[in-house]
């Protein structure tokens, strides 16, 4: 059986993270993707590298199962080559500064009337307004998508978030949009238009907090351990921002990821009690009900990190899903990299690189039962040169050697 995105022809027009992620999902789902480099490459090729004239690790991470061409689009005979191209593809996905494409000649008319079928897909930092002209990065995303104000504690400032929710969590989003334009073309016929911008797709994963800034109006946000309350959400350390109360206690033997991330539901707290060594807590009219306890959550994980400081997180793992308490050990990076469990299921996966050798990488966290992944390396700048301009577009090799030498490709 083939694979979901069979035949799908992509045209990769992206660079550094939020369009290399959003591509390297169709690739992996089956669709061949062609990343169009300029002859310099993309830049992460050489940004942040451990081993000496080899692709980085940021580039072989984010462009997996693609193929790679080098063009110069400014080049007249560059657009010709890029224009043939665009006739023979089901999706563009780009991810320049604003009005980058549309000042090579390659405005959405254009490209629509060269493809009526085209799904054209845009990431951008922002959307039109203020903000549309300036220059986005991850963290720039989540200063402005809500993530920072909301991120750290009380008492500190702003702070970001680990995960890269501007950068790749924008990829998965426009990875959704295309998808949805491409199904829906299946009934109309016709390509379309889409935008992702990340300031979006940032404020789209902060929902939560909007809704508690709307609660903030009727009261303080009592499951909140924060003590005081402006007109505006606090950030508010490990809370777990839903309806149960959480917090990461300390575990033996005091490490920097030495924690477990523990929630305390209703139905819990009795055997809680009873590993804490305190079961009087679970009738005692302070302790018993979720109400009374909300005043004085920070005393309730002090007396449960008082128990989990004698134990490892693996212990307190163990002990916890005995009696089906939410919780989850703090996992360092070097923990996930060699965790049997995501190795089992290709989350990660090592995958051997021509120039780079072996190197370890994330796997695709979509499954689907009938088209399963595999991961390749990712391609050597202008890999498919040949394959493309000559075995696709038909160019003989004296032509390609000519635009090789001339700056085309």
């Amino acid at each position: 059986m083939g694979k979901a995105l069979d035949g799908v022809k992509v045209l990769d027009m992206t660079h550094v993270q939020s369009g290399p992620s959003c591509t390297q999902i169709l690739a992996w789902l089956g669709a061949d993707v062609l990343k169009v480099e300029a002859l310099g490459g993309d830049i992460t090729r050489r940004q942040l590298r451990d081993v000496p004239d080899v692709d980085s690790l940021y580039f072989t991470m984010l462009n997996c199962n693609k193929k790679s061409i080098t063009l110069n689009l400014k080049d007249p005979r560059g657009k010709e080559l890029f224009t043939d191209l665009v006739k023979r593809s089901d999706i563009l996905v780009e991810n320049f500064g604003p009005g980058t494409v549309e000042r090579l000649g390659f405005t959405w008319d254009a490209l629509r009337e060269l493809n009526p079928t085209l799904i054209y897909a845009s990431i951008k930092g922002f959307g039109e307004g203020p903000y549309t002209h300036l220059k986005a990065y991850e963290v720039v995303a989540q200063a402005m998508g809500g993530s920072m104000s909301t991120t750290g504690f009380e008492d500190g400032p702003p702070t970001a978030t680990g995960a890269q929710i501007g950068d790749s969590g924008t990829g998965i989003h426009a990875v959704a949009a295309i998808l949805a334009a491409l199904y829906q073309r299946v009934e109309s016929g016709r390509g379309q238009r889409v935008n992702v911008a990340m300031q979006h797709s940032v404020l789209n994963l902060c929902r939560v907090k909007m809704r508690d800034q709307q609660r903030l109006a009727h009261g303080p946000l009592r499951e909140y351990p924060n003590d005081d309350f402006g007109d505006e959400v606090p950030r508010s350390g490990n809370a777990s921002g839903g309806g149960q109360p959480g917090w990461a206690v300390k575990c033996k033997p005091g490490g920097p990821n030495d924690y477990v991330y523990v929630i305390v539901q209703p139905q819990g707290w009795a055997p809680i009690t009873q590993l804490l060594g305190r079961p009087e807590l679970a009738v005692d009219p302070d302790w018993n009900t979720p109400e009374v306890r909300l005043p004085k959550l920070g005393k309730m994980f002090q007396l449960i990190e008082e128990w989990t400081s004698e134990h490892t997180k693996w212990e307190v793992l163990d002990k916890l899903n005995q009696h089906d308490i939410p919780c989850g050990p703090i996992l360092s990076t070097r923990e996930i990299a060699a965790d049997e469990s995501l190795v089992a299921n290709e989350m990660i996966v090592t995958v051997d690189h021509p120039t780079r050798g072996p190197f370890q990488t994330v796997g695709c966290p979509l499954k689907l039962s009938d088209s399963p992944v595999e991961i390749e390396p990712s391609p050597l700048l202008g890999e498919h040169n040949e394959e493309i301009y000559g075995g696709v577009l038909g160019l003989p090799a004296d032509e390609l050697a000519e635009l090789k030498s001339n700056g085309v490709i």
